[in-house]
């Protein structure tokens, strides 16, 4: 495991990814890119196996390259605005306790999808909705790059040294190392590639972020 890094005397932070972190979307999602492929007579399965390894646009140039990128892109956005007010959704167990355990302006949300949806879900499930939140429209550049959570940090006056990432996937820890924050990983059996610590599920995680969050700066190998 990677060292962690923390300066004493700075407001320590707490930065979430959404989806598969805090609220368990993958039946949504899949719902979602299944639609979307019956619209365009495609093979659900495939499309969704694309759509997990790859953004949108690209998932369209491989499963749909006759197709115009920005009447896909489009169709997508009205079947993922449709979920957000018709589908079930949940958040994973601990969040609610986790979130409203955390200070004011202590922490934020990092996600690739959009803040109106992102809004929308944590209404649904009763999560509490911070003062800063990152999305796809804030950043040029999305996960892997760190811009999404430098943009954060910046937003709460927290240096990257100060700020603890929470992610799922694979191009979330990679963005939060590259911003040169410390990065556990929830929600999944393995550890992803680089992350600081590993936890199965976010309830595990719960004290552990919350102890994080309030205890001193220091400098420790986990």
């Amino acid at each position: 495991m990677i060292s962690e890094a923390g300066r004493p005397g700075r407001m320590k932070v707490v930065l979430f990814d959404v989806d598969g972190t805090l609220i368990d979307a993958v039946s949504n999602q899949r719902r979602v890119w299944e639609t979307w492929a019956a619209r365009y007579g495609l093979d659900a399965d495939e499309v969704y196996r694309v759509a997990l390894r790859t953004r949108p646009m690209e998932t369209f140039a491989q499963v749909a390259a006759g197709r115009e990128p920005s009447e896909c892109l489009a169709l997508l956005h009205e079947l993922e605005d449709d979920d957000v007010r018709s589908g079930v959704y949940a958040a994973f167990q601990g969040a609610s306790e986790l979130l409203h355990g955390l200070p004011p302006g202590a922490w934020a949300l990092v996600t690739s999808n959009y803040e109106h949806r992102v809004r929308g879900r944590f209404a649904r499930t009763g999560l509490p909705v911070p003062d800063v939140i990152v999305d796809a429209a804030a950043v040029a550049e999305g996960k892997p790059s760190p811009v999404p959570y430098l943009r954060a940090a910046a937003r709460l006056g927290a240096q990257p040294a100060d700020c603890l990432v929470i992610e799922d996937a694979p191009s979330g820890v990679r963005s939060g190392l590259r911003a040169g924050m410390t990065v556990w990983g929830v929600n999944a059996a393995a550890a992803v590639e680089g992350v600081h610590r590993h936890f199965v599920t976010l309830r595990e995680a719960v004290p552990h972020i919350l102890a994080w969050a309030s205890g001193p700066q220091r400098n420790a190998a986990v």
